[in-house]
This record gives structure tokens, C-alpha cells and sequence, in this order.
């Protein structure tokens, strides 16, 4: 039978071709990147001794360097498994959980009307350019040569005009025997609610649309009159287009991407000119929705193309708050290395206007500047309002937590909640210090007053942190270099991935404070999730991780682990010694942590205090600091003794236990 290209498309988009490939090839360790869809293994369509095979998920593509094979899905069944074409499709069908189509009669003569919509819209397309070139398109031609564009880009985009006609493209269609349901089916004429159908683009600059498969679908037209009740105007749904599932010049920004050896991006702009200009200017990688907010249809198709592509938007009202809005939209949709980007354009400037003076470097600078999506949230949550009362911050944190508990995927999740909390820690800092001059004090280096004024209680003492405490992970916190504390967790797991056997849940949900470590941590964890059981080895980790760049890191770790003499955590250390350091170090952290909560609280309440000028309760909660930070220590040296003299034997692998 006969398989849709829409059934095929479908079934290809929903299985990795990575899956496909897997069940006859081993990947190559030291060249895959897993977490970027990136695969190299030794070709099996000939026999080769270095990995040269390479595959793309995101491109759903493979290659061979060696002998020059190259496929997709279905290729790769019928010519290496010898599966007839039917077959392949059965198997990826199966792969992607969906049901092979039904031979349908009704179904097959849809499609041959598909098809013939397909030629309408291509007899349209050649109707509107050539009414371009004629006389009556001077005007547009004039307009045209305004914006800069040149006749080669014209021609590239298939720019056309529509006559200000009520049938010229109706009698067009007609003289090369296309019926009245095909036009209308097509959505080309306006054919319901009136006597006689009539042309739906009049005056107009038409700019095709086209499918992935770069078939025309659709067309957009930019009014040439300014009375005209739109400015632009898109062909309606008709069983060719859906809007909301297309993005203009979405083909042509694939084949760009697919050029650029993986280090291009796609960039979602506003409008069918910003594509254009921008593309003119070089930067043919650009796409638009088509005159709506973008959509999740929308979104995963750039995903599709690029694990983060880049939004960009006009820096004024109506661009911030579009902006927001797609924010919004990709937030519970992330993944792990799934993310976007915002590119704020000058106020009162859109792409064309960069690029048609300076060329691309005014907007290549702009590309160089685009936030990511958490610093997007912040700031717009951050700039909402003034955060000088407890109550306001209070509902400042209360904002973001709802707007992370969003995000579907828990890893995700979770690195949100960590970076929204340090950002929260860092912007309130300054809301405790030098606050109505000598008269307040920051928390955890002197008292709150100064010691004239000290109220009923008399001059207040001093609290003041020791210099071990100063010191300490827990009051410098990620500031300073990585914690100890925080080396002995991350590197006693890598050197001891069995660990992961017993205690996987709890070690994905550790919490690290050093931005570095955290980066290595979700890199650590997304390797081990692709092996199991005893194919889980500290070689094998290593090996993933030297190869995401983090070897540096690693050599760091060791070295301070080794300085301190904090044998638990290296390689030599036997399971049963390592898996009791790593116990007692996470027990450490998590105590530190809720210590470090338990001073952040306070110092907003001793903040509230003051301003209420509540002396009692100002006293009550200077001895609860105190009692915390006494507490901070007792653990510092607690870890100190464990550290200087430890609790196990001493024992290296393989040695007899006694």
C-alpha cells in the first residue's frame, strides 16, 4: 500500500533514529554526546577497525564518512536488515507506538485531492509572481526595492502580487480547468456567506508559505492600500494549512541548520519581512510564525531543529509581553538540554530595520546578548515591584516557586528551584545591610542596632561569626571555591558508581551549591541513565564526562580531596569506607543546607522586627541567630573530627575486612 507522507513524517519525528541504528551498532564512547543527540559508532555497512558512522537524532539522519552511505529510518532497514519498505515502516510504526494506516479507499482518494490542492496552490503561486513582473505590479515592485530587497530575493521567496481584482486569480484558475470546490478548497476565493465567490487577496504582496516538504500551503499577503482593514492577511484553515502548526521559511532554516555541522541555531522572529531581510543580510536560519503568538505546535517544531533556539522580539511593550508570553509556554515543556532563548531588539527597532544599513553585525550583536529563559523569569518576576517588606518578598518566592512547579520533568525542575533560590539569596542580601545608615547592621557580622539605643535590653552584644565560621561552606556558600563538602559527595559517587545501585533517588536529588558541580551532576546522572547495573564503572563516567569538557573539574576535585587527606572519596578506598564517607558527607550537607535556610529566614525577621521596632521580639530572635550560627559551628568541628581522624579502617579495595 501506499503510505501518506504525513503518516511517514510522524512516525519518523516520534522514534530517535539513535534507537534504530542502536540495535546494530555499539556507539563509540569518546566521540558520542548523548545528551545533544549525537552518535558516532564503526560503520556496519563495511568493515572499519575507527568509528566513522555517524548520526544525527535531531536531522534523523546517518552517514558514513568511510564509504559514504547515508539514510535515514527506513533506508537504513531495507538496505542493512533487507526489510521490504512496508516492513520498515511496520517496525518504526511499532518503535513510535503507532498503528499502521488501514487501506481506505476514501483515505486514498483524499490524498489524490491533496495532491491536486497541491498543484492549484503551485498554479497560484506562478499566477501572483508573474503578476508582479507585469504592469499593474509596479507599485509593489517600488515597494519592494524600498525595503531593499533585491531581485534575487524575490525570486528566492517567491514573492508575488495580487491584483486589486475581485477575479483575477478566480478566472486565472478556471481557464486551466481547476474547479470552483478545488479554489475554495484551497482557500483562495471567499466563498461562504456571499452570492458569488470572490478573490480573497486584492491588492495585496503575497508571500507563499510552504509545507516542510517545501510544497506551497498557504499564502500571506501585506495590504498595499493603508485603509485596508489588514495589514496582513493569511489564508484560512483548509485541509492544506493549519497556522497554528507552520512556520514561515521553516525548510529553508532547516537545510541552514543542517549545514552548520551543529553549531547554528534557529531564530523565531516576528514577521515574513524580518525572515527575509534577515536572510538577505546572511542569516538564512531565521523563521516566523505566521501573524499569531506562538504556538506549542509552533515550539516543538523548533525544537525539532535545535535544542534551544532563540525567540526574538521587538523591546517594546507589545514585544516584552509577547516575549512573556512564549516564556509561559516553554516552561513545562523543558527537558534536559531542552531550553530557549529571548533576543530583546533596541526599542522601536524589528530585524529589517538592524540589517538594512550595518548589514547582519548590529543583529548578530543582539544574538550574542539573548538571555536564557531562567534569567528571562527572573527578570520580569524581579522588576514586577518593590521588594522593601517582608510581605513583598514573601510573595516575590512564592511567584517563582508556583511558576517552576510548572516544569514536567523533575531534573529540570529541580535545577530551577536551585537557581531561583540563589538569585532570591543574592537580591535580598542587600535588603539586610546599612539599612538607615550606622543604625542597622547586616545579619551574621555585628548586631542589627548599634550598641547606643539598645533599648529595653540595654546594649546589644555582638553576634558575631568566628573566623573557622567565616571560612566555612556554609556561610561563603558557592561564592568561594568548592565547597570541601561538596567535592567529597560529587567525587566519592564517580569513583564509586555502585552507590547508584542502592541509593539512586537520593543522589539525582542532591542539591549542590557550586554552579560547576551542578553542571557535572546533571551530566553524571543523564550518562548513568544510559547503562545499568555492572556496565556502570567509574571508566565509563570518567570517559562521558572528559568528553562534555568537565576533566578539568574532575582533576580539581581530586586534588582537594587528596590535600585534605580525605581518602574516602578517591578510587583506593574500599566500597564499604566510601559508601560510609558518602553517608556521612550528604548527612553534613543536608544539615548545612537547612542551617543556611534557617539563617536566611531569620535575617528577614530580625529585618521586620527592626522596621516594626519590636525590641522584644528584636532580642527573642537575636539569641535564635546566635543559637543557629553556634549550631553552624558545632558542625564545622564536628565535620573537622570526623575529618582529622575518621571512623573507618583505612582498608584499600581488595583488602580483607576485619
Amino acid at each position: 500500500m501506499r503510505f501518506s507522507p504525513t503518516f511517514l513524517d510522524d512516525i519518523r519525528d516520534r522514534v530517535p533514529i539513535s534507537n534504530v541504528i542502536a540495535r546494530r551498532v555499539s556507539w563509540d564512547k569518546r566521540k558520542t554526546n548523548v545528551s545533544r543527540g549525537d552518535y558516532w559508532a564503526c560503520c556496519p555497512f563495511h568493515g572499519e577497525k575507527s568509528p566513522s558512522f555517524h548520526c544525527e537524532d535531531r536531522k534523523g539522519r546517518y552517514h558514513c564518512f568511510g564509504c559514504g552511505v547515508t539514510g535515514d529510518h527506513f533506508r537504513f532497514l531495507t538496505e542493512l536488515e533487507g526489510l521490504s519498505f512496508p516492513e520498515a515502516v511496520q517496525t518504526i510504526a511499532d518503535m513510535a507506538g503507532v498503528p499502521m494506516p488501514i487501506a481506505d479507499p476514501q483515505m486514498e482518494k483524499r490524498e489524490k485531492e491533496r495532491t491536486s490542492l497541491l498543484d492549484v496552490m503551485e498554479m497560484a503561486t506562478q499566477f501572483f509572481q508573474d503578476q508582479l513582473q507585469a504592469a499593474n505590479g509596479a507599485r509593489a515592485r517600488a515597494y519592494l526595492r524600498d525595503r531593499g530587497l533585491t531581485g534575487r530575493t524575490i525570486e528566492t521567496f517567491r514573492l508575488g502580487f495580487a491584483p486589486d481584482s475581485r477575479n483575477s486569480l478566480k478566472e486565472f484558475l478556471a481557464g486551466k480547468g481547476v474547479t470552483k470546490e478545488q479554489i475554495e478548497a484551497c482557500g483562495l476565493v471567499v466563498h461562504e456567506n456571499v452570492p458569488v465567490s470572490y478573490d480573497r487577496f486584492r491588492d495585496r504582496i503575497m508571500f507563499p508559505i510552504l509545507s516542510s516538504r517545501e510544497k506551497v500551503i498557504a499564502f500571506g499577503g501585506r495590504a498595499m492600500s493603508p485603509d485596508a482593514p489588514a495589514k496582513y492577511l493569511n489564508s484560512n484553515e483548509t485541509e492544506l494549512f493549519h497556522k497554528g502548526n507552520v512556520l514561515y521559511n521553516f525548510a529553508r532554516a532547516r537545510r541552514a541548520m543542517q549545514g552548520a555541522n551543529g553549531e547554528g541555531t534557529i531564530i523565531a522572529v516576528e514577521g515574513y519581512m524580518d525572515v527575509i531581510a534577515l536572510y538577505q543580510a546572511g542569516i538564512e536560519n531565521a523563521v516566523a510564525p505566521l501573524g499569531t503568538a506562538l504556538t506549542e505546535s509552533q515550539l516543538d517544531l523548533l525544537w525539532k531543529m535545535t535544542a534551544q533556539p532563540v525567540l526574538c522580539f521587538d523591546g517594546d511593550g507589545a514585544g516584552i509581553r509577547a516575549a512573556n508570553r512564549a516564556a509561559d509556554l516553554a516552561l513545562p515543556h523543558l527537558k534536559p538540554g531542552r531550553s530557549v532563548r529571548f533576543a530583546l531588539l533596541p526599542d522601536g527597532k524589528d530585524p529589517d530595520d538592524l540589517v538594512k544599513h550595518e548589514g547582519r553585525a548590529p543583529f548578530d550583536k543582539v544574538m550574542a546578548q539573548a538571555k536564557p529563559l531562567s534569567e528571562m523569569l527572573w527578570d520580569r518576576e524581579a522588576r514586577a515591584g518593590k521588594f522593601d517588606t517582608p510581605e513583598a518578598r514573601a510573595e516575590l518566592e512564592a511567584r517563582l516557586r508556583q511558576l517552576v512547579a510548572v516544569i514536567a520533568d523533575e531534573n529540570v525542575r529541580r535545577h530551577y528551584q536551585q537557581d531561583m533560590r540563589d538569585r532570591l539569596n543574592s537580591f535580598f542580601q542587600p535588603q539586610f545591610q546599612n539599612r538607615g545608615g550606622n543604625e542597622r547592621r547586616n545579619f551574621g557580622g555585628s548586631n542589627f542596632r548599634s550598641q547606643k539605643g539598645g533599648g529595653p535590653g540595654g546594649p546589644r552584644t555582638p553576634v558575631a561569626a568566628s573566623d573557622r565560621l567565616t571560612r566555612s561552606g556554609l556561610v561563603r556558600g558557592h561564592q568561594g571555591n568548592t565547597a570541601l563538602r561538596e567535592c567529597v559527595l560529587a567525587l566519592t559517587v564517580i569513583n564509586h558508581p555502585a552507590l547508584m545501585l542502592d541509593d539512586y533517588d537520593e543522589i539525582a536529588s542532591i542539591e549542590y551549591d557550586n554552579r560547576d558541580l551542578q553542571k557535572l551532576w546533571s551530566e553524571m546522572l543523564g550518562a548513568a541513565a544510559v547503562v545499568a547495573g555492572p556496565h556502570l564503572t567509574r571508566d565509563y563516567l570518567l570517559e562521558c564526562l572528559d568528553v562534555a569538557g568537565f576533566g578539568p573539574l574532575l582533576k580539581s576535585l581530586d586534588q582537594q580531596v587528596r590535600n585534605a587527606r580525605l581518602w574516602t572519596a578517591t578510587e583506593e578506598a574500599a566500597m564499604e569506607d566510601a559508601r560510609e564517607g558518602y553517608r556521612q558527607a550528604l548527612a553534613f550537607h543536608k544539615r548545612a543546607k537547612d542551617l543556611r535556610w534557617q539563617k536566611i529566614e531569620l535575617e528577614r525577621d530580625i529585618a521586620q522586627a527592626t522596621e516594626a521596632g519590636d525590641d522584644a521580639e528584636i532580642d527573642r530572635l537575636m539569641r535564635a541567630s546566635q543559637e543557629v550560627q553556634y549550631e553552624a559551628l558545632r558542625l564545622e568541628n564536628q565535620e573537622a573530627i570526623i575529618d582529622g581522624f575518621g571512623v573507618l579502617s583505612g582498608r584499600v579495595k581488595g583488602a580483607a575486612s576485619h
